[in-house]
């Protein structure tokens, strides 16, 4: 059996950019993130990862998804991949 690899951005959409994911994506989100209470994320957008720059001189944008906390502030996240 094959699995998808989550770091890549077809797989990460398929695997959480539909709305019966979105609580598994924040819950992974808030872990990964070591979130702590007051502090956590409560909503997700799944993004078009591949944004254009509204300043000219900005190279494009790679964003995966847009959220919110119990703040009411909002985070853009991006999926890196370090190589070891």
């Amino acid at each position: 059996m094959k699995f998808l690899d989550p770091t890549n951005d077809v797989a990460f959409k398929k695997i959480f950019g539909n709305d019966q994911k979105k609580e598994v994506l924040i819950s992974l989100l808030n872990s990964l993130l070591g979130l702590k209470e007051g502090k956590k994320i409560l909503e997700v957008e799944i993004q078009n990862p591949y944004l254009v720059p509204r300043i000219a001189d900005l190279k494009n944008t790679v964003l995966d998804v847009k959220c919110k906390d119990q703040r009411n502030i909002s985070y853009l996240v991006e999926m890196q991949v370090a190589k070891a």
